[in-house]
């Protein structure tokens, strides 16, 4: 079939198979020109198929020559219908991995269930014995609780006063005022439930109990903090009540496994366009200033840059980890440069819809979100007829 994107809101609800493993392969040539990393050799990443958890497992495979087990949540093709563009860019990376001589497998479901927890358990147990790196990068919206059988969902709004400020349609340009209403009743608890440390404690306290994290393992979750323009709807909302017990989390998580000399981080990281950031009101905004800023500094970074960095400057140096005062790992540091952040304040007050285009980097923005889906890649033939039925080769 013939696959073009197909938008709904700010989703594509399409995905280009060829699109989504150039992704991959141009993610992995930027890993393997970086240089080798001495790093992590068994790993498990739990939400591997897309953003940041993605590059986590190409950075861990092809800069480390690491064993990897992706668990994800993904659609597989129909026929006529495409699969979601994790499940091809699973595919794809584990072509990849087999092709170089790597151990890659994956597990596909609701992470959060205890059936996949075990699932995942056993497979590593089978094939691996232990994990050295365990990367936490999950991203739902909803939380079907393994303990308690309730549903969480999380939401995205301001805590204690309606929050309004200028966003952007990225799709068409135009800049307007947004107004969200303040969170009500339980959505604090919800989202934290959802989206805080509950989830990777669980994680890591499973495999812990079976004897499957090897001595001086590792386990990284990936957090935002973002500028003082978002903090309303964002950090000081509650999705950051969210972080912050994620942030919390990684103590009492560093406290479980100090008897095998373990230590769990929080790594805060870059602004990126993401399919969940698409649909934050003011975000996309904030993006589009925020690229076109540090693209003339020469300090952009996508998610790949991003993972490559904190592997080889942060996580695998055979130094102490550099932390902040509150304990976490700040790879977001060159977008919370001084002169970046007061650069993008000033063009904040600027931006309409006649000067958006000239003053901040729309079409970037639009690119990274076609990229997304495996669309707008060089190389890529997209006239031609494609092949839906990808299968990823250690599930199907």
């Amino acid at each position: 079939m013939i696959i073009e994107p197909r938008m709904r809101g700010f989703i594509c609800v399409t995905s280009h198979p060829d699109g989504c493993a150039q992704s991959v392969r141009n993610q992995i040539e930027y890993v393997q020109e970086k240089g080798e990393i001495d790093g992590p050799k068994k790993v498990l990443v739990i939400g591997a198929s897309t953003g940041f958890g993605l590059s986590s497992r190409i950075a861990a495979a092809f800069g480390s020559d690491a064993a990897t087990i992706g668990v994800f949540f993904e659609k597989p093709p129909l026929e006529g219908k495409p699969g979601s563009p994790g499940w091809y860019n699973s595919a794809a990376f584990e072509a990849e991995a087999y092709q170089a001589g790597l151990y890659a497998k994956s597990v596909n479901g609701d992470a959060f269930s205890n059936e996949i927890k075990r699932q995942t358990l056993d497979l590593i147990k089978a094939d691996l014995g232990q994990v050295d790196l365990v990367i936490y990068s999950l991203a739902s919206p909803v939380r079907l609780h393994p303990v308690t059988g309730v549903l969480h969902r999380s939401v995205l709004k301001p805590i204690g006063a309606t929050y309004t400020n200028k966003t952007v349609d990225f799709h068409t340009g135009i800049v307007t005022d947004i107004s969200i209403a303040p969170c009500q009743d339980d959505d604090i608890a919800n989202t934290v439930a959802v989206m805080g440390g509950e989830d990777w404690a669980m994680w890591i306290d499973a495999l812990k109990a079976e004897n499957l994290l090897a001595p001086g393992v590792k386990t990284v979750a990936y957090s935002y903090i973002g500028p003082s323009l978002t903090e309303a709807v964002y950090r000081k909302g509650t999705i950051g009540r969210a972080k912050d017990h994620l942030e919390a989390s990684a103590f009492s998580i560093s406290d479980s496994l100090k008897s095998i000399d373990g230590q769990a981080f929080v790594s805060v990281n870059k602004a990126l366009v993401t399919q969940a950031s698409s649909a934050i009101p003011v975000i996309p905004l904030y993006i589009s200033l925020l690229y076109k800023i540090m693209k003339e500094k020469g300090i952009h970074e996508g998610c790949i840059e991003q993972i490559q960095r904190l592997y080889q400057d942060r996580l695998y140096t055979g130094e102490p980890i550099p932390t902040d005062e509150k304990g976490r790992i700040r790879i977001d540091d060159w977008e919370m440069r001084d002169d970046v952040q007061e650069q993008v304040a000033t063009l904040w007050k600027q931006a309409t819809t006649e000067n958006l285009a000239e003053i901040g980097d729309l079409e970037g923005y639009r690119k990274d979100f076609l990229n997304l889906f495996g669309f707008d890649f060089a190389g890529v033939d997209y006239k031609a007829d494609t092949e839906e039925m990808i299968d990823i080769p250690s599930i199907s």
